[in-house]
């Protein structure tokens, strides 16, 4: 059974040879292409899918359901009916075992809750870092924990009138009471768990804390600082959900880049374009290497971290230039999978990609009949 689940968007598509589709073979033998490589002592523990996706019309709006997967009717460009993200499924279900039921990354749109509300990520590994491991004075422990208390308090109370209120109302004004209560019972879970784990000392690690929110600019060490957060949040179990958004419109500080990254994703196949898009996204998937080969190195009983926590890796875009949601590229790491190596399905009849999501919760002992707008499961891995 996998412990955890990790996953990671890019802002634009991981691009034409990040998905192993340029003329490569189905398979552990596939022929790894010029991003691939960079994985090729991690061959045995991934898998690489292609002709995969939502069935979205084009659009970036499509981000906003990379990890829900809702049906395609649901997703239009200004008004938006989402559900649950992958991440929060696997926190509502076993959220509860560790002292962040999740913990939401980076920035974008990729958590969403179930009643299809965004939840809002954190931008700063600095606040990151300090909310999972440092420590405050007695008197900040004290002063947090009356807080939550103080909290719990006040929930209870305007609980209490809404319910009062809810008989009072026509049906559409109780409806949206009940939506409201919905979120106060949630708030109120919560804040007991915010009190359980206040009083459990957070877990030590050999590990500097960050002094430096990376910007846009520097895309590789932001991405690497994030990367290290991760691990260290799995590593001492802290939680066993993560979403992380990656990606940036500016110009990376990379050696060669002159471009920002947005202008060269949208290179209409001019090659000077594609060149710097390439030299930026190779940049990007040698971080994603580093990082699962240090899920890798760190021992768990019967294996590894990385044999305990399965890696979603994906973008909204197939072809960031034409805004194309079809044919994403998507790279399943670690967990106890039976990884294929390379796995092609029908590039114009999509495979949902909310079947490989089914087949996740499967594999974390997570019953559920349904994901999304799946319509099966995915069974070659």
């Amino acid at each position: 059974m996998d412990r955890n689940v990790l996953h990671a968007a890019q802002a634009q598509a991981i691009g034409r040879e990040g998905g192993g589709r340029q003329g490569a073979v189905t398979g552990r033998e596939y022929v790894a292409s010029r991003y691939l490589k960079l994985f090729e002592a991690l061959r045995g523990q991934l898998t690489v899918f292609s002709g995969m996706s939502h069935r979205y019309a084009a659009g970036h709006f499509a981000e906003v359901a990379l990890f829900t997967g809702v049906a395609p009717e649901f997703i239009r460009e200004r008004e938006i009916k989402n559900g649950v993200s992958l991440d929060q499924e696997v926190a509502r279900r076993l959220g509860h075992r560790t002292r962040f039921p999740s913990l939401i990354l980076g920035g974008g749109n990729a958590s969403w809750n179930a009643r299809g509300v965004r939840l809002p990520a954190e931008s700063r590994a600095t606040q990151v870092f300090k909310r999972l491991f440092l420590a405050g004075s007695p008197d900040d422990e004290a002063r947090e924990l009356r807080r939550v208390r103080n909290g719990q308090s006040i929930l209870d109370d305007v609980g209490g009138q809404i319910q009062s209120l809810s008989r009072k109302v026509g049906q559409a004004d109780r409806q949206r009471l009940e939506s409201f209560l919905a979120s106060v019972r949630e708030a109120e879970q919560s804040l007991k768990q915010d009190e359980q784990w206040q009083k459990t000392p957070k877990p030590k690690v050999d590990y500097p804390p960050p002094t430096n929110d990376f910007g846009g600019a520097q895309l590789i060490e932001r991405s690497r600082q994030w990367y290290n957060l991760a691990r260290l949040a799995l590593q001492t179990d802290s939680t066993r959900a993560i979403s992380l958004w990656l990606g940036t419109q500016e110009r990376p500080e990379i050696t060669g880049v002159s471009l920002g990254h947005h202008d060269a994703s949208h290179h209409g196949q001019d090659p000077a374009k594609l060149d710097q898009l390439a030299m930026i996204e190779e940049a990007e998937m040698k971080v994603l290497a580093e990082f699962l080969d240090s899920l890798r190195g760190v021992a768990e009983r019967e294996g590894t971290l990385l044999d305990r926590t399965a890696v979603l890796y994906a973008s909204n875009l197939g072809n960031s230039s034409s805004h194309d949601n079809n044919n994403l590229p998507i790279l399943l790491a670690g967990g106890r999978f039976q990884h294929g190596g390379h796995i092609a399905f029908d590039s114009k009849d999509n495979k949902r990609m909310a079947n490989l999501f089914l087949r996740m919760l499967h594999h974390m002992d997570i019953e559920a009949d349904k994901f999304g707008a799946s319509d099966g499961v995915v069974g070659e891995v």
